[in-house]
Order: C-alpha cells, then sequence, then structure tokens
C-alpha cells in the first residue's frame, strides 16, 4: 500500500511526517532536501511511527520537492493534447524534454502569480515522477525494475506564460517564472504491489469549479519507463529530483490549424506572431486575477490520493 508524506513548518521547525486522516504524524529526524528523505526512510519504519499526531490545519504545508532538486519536463506526451497543439500524434515519434528552474517550486496551495508583461497564464496538471536513486550513465529501465529508481508520486501544475514561450520559443523562460510550479500536497511513498497504478491514474483541473482538464494516465504516449531509460542515456539524476510527466489536452492555449501555419509561415515574423496573440485574446480560459485552479490526480478506487492543489491567480504587486 503507497503511503502519503508531506514536508512541513510547525512551532518554527521544517518537518517531514506521514500523512493518516486529517492529521500528519511528525518523523523524528530532520532532512533538509529530499533527497535525504528518501535515501535516508524506508517506507516500513514510516508505516510504524505512533508519535502524537498533529492537525493538518495546524501546520504549514510546504512543498514536498525541495528546491535543489531538478525539474525535468515532457511535453505533448498525451495524444490528445498533441493534436490540440497542432501535431501529429502518427507522425511524432520523439519524447519532448525541457526543464523549468527550481526556483519555480511553490507549495501546493501557494498563489500563482502573473508577471506584469504577461497576458496569457495557461495551466497544465501533470503527474510527477520522484527519483529513488542516483543515476550516473545508462541503465536499463523496465516494468519490473522501475521502482528501483522511482521512489513516489507528486501532483505538479506546470504554468506557463504563453506569450513568452510561444513567440520566443522559449520554453525555460515562458515556465519558469517564480510561483509557476506549486508540488504536493502530499509526497506518495510506492511500494511493489503499487506499480500497476501507474498507467491508472485520473487527472482532474478544475477553474472556479469548471472541469478544464480530465484524462488518465494510462493514455501517455511515452511512460516512465520509456522516459527514465531515455533520460538516463543522456543526464545524471539525484535521489528526490523530479520528472514531470506532461499535461492531457483542456490548455487554454490555441494552436492555429495546418493551413494557417502554412500561411503564417509566408509571413514576416512580426505579422505571425500579431496574428497568433490576436487569436489568443479571443481565448477565455485564459486565466485571470482571483480565479481558482483546483488539481487532482488520483487512482478510481483511491487506493492512490495524491491530495488537491489549490492556487489562486494573483497578479505581481
Amino acid at each position: 500500500m503507497p503511503i502519503n508524506i508531506a514536508r512541513f513548518e510547525h512551532d518554527g521547525q521544517t518537518k517531514w511526517g506521514v500523512v493518516r486522516d486529517d492529521s500528519v504524524i511528525p518523523i523524528p529526524a530532520i532532512f533538509p532536501t529530499t533527497g535525504d528523505f528518501i535515501e535516508n526512510s524506508r517506507i516500513s519504519d514510516l508505516k510504524a511511527l505512533d508519535d502524537d499526531p498533529i492537525p493538518i490545519d495546524d501546520v504549514k504545508l510546504l512543498s514536498p520537492v525541495t528546491r535543489n532538486q531538478q525539474f525535468v519536463c515532457q511535453g505533448a506526451n498525451y495524444r490528445q493534447h498533441m493534436i490540440e497543439s497542432g501535431m501529429d500524434p502518427d507522425a511524432k515519434h520523439f519524447n519532448m524534454i525541457f526543464t523549468k528552474a527550481q526556483s519555480c517550486i511553490v507549495a501546493a496551495d501557494s498563489p500563482v502569480v502573473i508577471p506584469h508583461h504577461v497576458r496569457f497564464l495557461d495551466y497544465e496538471i501533470e503527474l510527477g515522477l520522484v527519483l529513488r536513486t542516483k543515476i550516473e550513465g545508462p541503465i536499463a529501465v523496465s516494468e519490473g525494475n522501475l521502482l528501483d529508481f522511482i521512489a513516489g508520486l507528486v501532483i505538479v501544475n506546470d504554468y506557463s506564460a504563453r506569450d513568452v514561450q510561444i513567440p520566443q520559443m522559449q520554453f525555460y523562460k515562458g515556465k519558469s517564472y517564480r510561483t509557476f510550479g506549486p508540488v504536493g500536497p502530499w509526497l506518495c511513498l510506492l511500494e511493489p504491489e503499487d506499480l500497476p497504478y501507474l498507467d491508472q491514474l485520473q487527472l482532474t483541473l478544475k477553474v472556479d469549479g469548471d472541469v478544464r482538464q480530465d484524462d488518465n494516465t494510462a493514455n501517455l504516449v511515452y511512460g516512465p519507463v520509456e522516459t527514465l531509460h531515455e533520460l538516463a542515456g543522456l543526464q545524471d539524476f539525484a535521489p528526490g529530483d523530479l520528472i514531470a510527466t506532461g499535461t492531457p489536452a483542456g490548455c487554454a492555449l490555441s494552436i492555429p490549424s495546418p493551413g494557417k501555419q502554412k500561411i503564417g509561415a509566408m509571413l514576416t515574423e512580426a505579422k505571425k506572431w500579431e496574428m497568433f496573440l490576436k487569436a489568443q485574446e479571443k481565448r477565455p480560459q485564459y486565466l485571470q486575477e482571483g480565479q481558482l485552479v483546483e488539481t487532482a490526480i488520483r487512482s478510481l478506487d483511491g487506493v492512490i490520493d495524491l491530495g488537491v492543489q489549490r492556487n489562486i491567480v494573483s497578479k505581481a504587486i
């Protein structure tokens, strides 16, 4: 059975704890980083904790992924989202990888702040994989050994400034503004019998109560095994590093049809992006100040429940 872990502040101290119902059982040891916690904790010991519980309402929840950890992302990784993004799923035979700045990581219930110059703020619910072990070279990843490398799961919302990301062709810049990466509230640690749930998780995102995104990890194009196998062939990882696995369809972004893209290719760069921005202005789905974004990931039987993120949209002061 999986176990949910919280990182939180209480009585002036930053602690880790086991989530049980509406309380958290503090873990006695101090772990400065997510990697430290993962390397020095065993699920059996965590499940055996019996210290006095602290009501969740009495603590300040923090991101269970600390800012020292790498934040690697997949793009266009659900078939319908590819179509929505103007891609042909049958012609795209590569895994799209990019990164977000660690400084954008914030607690699950943090406000998301729109920079003054950003007009088109978009949302992207994603399942996050938190790594268990150090990876310093190519490895053979399979369904049988996946949990040797992945410790657990988190909710990620990959907020994106589309008027920076798309016209400037800057994934990193458009997605890395401070507060653009809420993580948590829980880190769900997995045991071997939990592995089948990785392709049975429902992702749901609502804005002011209206469902905008709703899909299942069964529809991932590149799953955790393929992705981790590929990434290990090109970069190092440390315990606690985060991989966000892509978002379903339903984003605010509207990509021109292939026909319009061909017309745009004949225009000057300035005119092409002027037309793109005018098209986005007609999209009421983009986030506005005061709106509430809620994200949840869980299995249909409730065995895995990563909690709920709630972000109020605000503007930079």
